[in-house]
């Protein structure tokens, strides 16, 4: 079995993450897994635990990440700064940072495009993986995903606050170095694959690496590491890593 740590970056009690190391580390750089929940804070870490497991049965090292939500401290800008502040916490663990894949999904989806684009980080996201992500805030506002989820998340509808949600916005960070292999169900009904494909669409518009794997199943699918869909994530990773999209993502 591989070895679990967990390893506080701050001092609220959602400040926290479990670090994965496998018995024999097989593949360069730390993988980062960011749950999703709609940035709520009924849903947790884990979500993400069993994929972080299963990444260290393979030979990754994992960052299986929690910060702080909507109703315990979080939302914007608490939210991101957690992120961010997790993943640059990388630099004080004893890993590999050179190399940093964020795989997220839902709302951590969004979170980990969000760190992708972030300006002078002192860990950078050098890969991304949206497994059903929300990639573009103002369209899933307008949609009403997630019953409010994201005027709950920024404190508004885009209207009310356009400048949160172009700061929250992936597709405004565009282009970014990062490949992005985005993961969705096309009968996904709590977030539509539309989120993944206006953003593979921008992406590449602007420049930058970007690719849709569509899979069966639903929301959770891309979730459960026993599924097909996942493996295509995990096999995928040390292409990711090493700064280019896989050819399964092509």
């Amino acid at each position: 079995m591989s070895e679990v740590r967990t390893i506080r970056y701050g001092g609220d009690r959602s400040q926290y993450g479990e670090l994965h190391l496998p018995r024999r580390r097989e593949h360069p750089g730390t993988v980062v897994i960011i749950h999703g929940g709609f940035w709520r804070a009924r849903y947790g870490c884990d979500l993400g635990g069993p994929l972080a497991a299963d990444l260290a049965s393979h030979g990754f090292t994992a960052w299986n990440i929690e910060y702080r939500r909507v109703g315990n401290g979080g939302g914007w800008p608490a939210t991101v700064d957690d992120v961010g502040a997790a993943i640059d916490h990388l630099a004080e663990l004893d890993v590999d940072s050179s190399r940093v894949a964020a795989v997220g999904h839902s709302a951590g989806g969004h979170l980990a495009a969000w760190a992708a684009g972030r300006t002078n980080a002192r860990v950078p996201v050098t890969a991304v993986v949206a497994q059903a992500g929300v990639l573009d805030p103002a369209a899933a506002d307008r949609a009403g995903l997630g019953s409010g989820a994201v005027a709950a998340f920024l404190g508004g509808t885009s209207d009310e606050v356009p400048d949160r949600y172009r700061a929250a916005d992936p597709l405004h960070a565009l282009p970014i170095a990062a490949p992005v292999l985005c993961v969705h169900a096309r009968a996904d009904d709590i977030v539509p694959i539309s989120q993944s494909e206006a953003y593979v669409a921008a992406a590449t518009r602007a420049g930058g690496a970007a690719a849709l794997r569509v899979v069966p199943g639903d929301h959770f699918t891309v979730i459960d590491p026993s599924d097909e869909s996942w493996t295509l994530v995990r096999k995928a990773l040390p292409d990711l890593c090493a700064g280019h999209l896989p050819v399964l993502a092509r």
